[in-house]
């Protein structure tokens, strides 16, 4: 029953994780840190690496923090870090790889409905380039509208 309890931890943080990540990206990076974010909205050529990058040490601290305290003093601090570090990767993978393309290219010609909402989404969002205005924050809860988009 003990493995129950840490996978629903993981579960659950990864879920929370989504949260905090769209409020961040909202508030912080759309807000007092948009000098590092605006990197990501703005590209330069030949610019493989963006300020915006930094952004990262925001979960992986915490995340590297709770893995070895949990694992240190043998609790559930090891679960929480290990579902912000799975929200990492997915987000590295969703964000930089998929949308981004950023690296060798993955279902880039994925049909599938909930693919063509996420790529919607971020390009929604990316078609604001001032700090001020802007949507679709999260990022792997599309809203509705980006469904029904699909669909037209």
């Amino acid at each position: 029953m003990n493995w129950l309890i840490n996978v629903g931890i993981i579960f659950l943080t990864f879920i929370v994780t989504e949260g905090v990540a769209w409020a961040l990206h909202k508030y912080v990076m759309h807000g007092f840190l948009w000098n590092l974010h605006e990197s990501h909205h703005v590209k330069e050529e030949g610019r493989f690496f963006e300020r915006n990058d930094l952004f990262l040490l925001f979960f992986a601290i915490p995340s590297a923090y709770c893995i070895y305290s949990g694992i240190a003093d043998s609790n559930f601090k090891l679960y929480i870090g290990i579902g912000i570090a799975v929200y990492g990767l997915i987000y590295f993978l969703v964000h930089d790889v998929f949308i981004h393309q950023r690296y060798p290219p993955l279902l880039r010609r994925s049909n599938h409905l909930y693919f063509r909402a996420l790529r919607r989404a971020h390009h929604a969002h990316h078609r604001h380039t001032g700090k001020e205005k802007g949507e679709a924050f999260g990022l792997l809860w599309v809203g509705k509208q980006y469904f029904e988009k699909g669909e037209k």
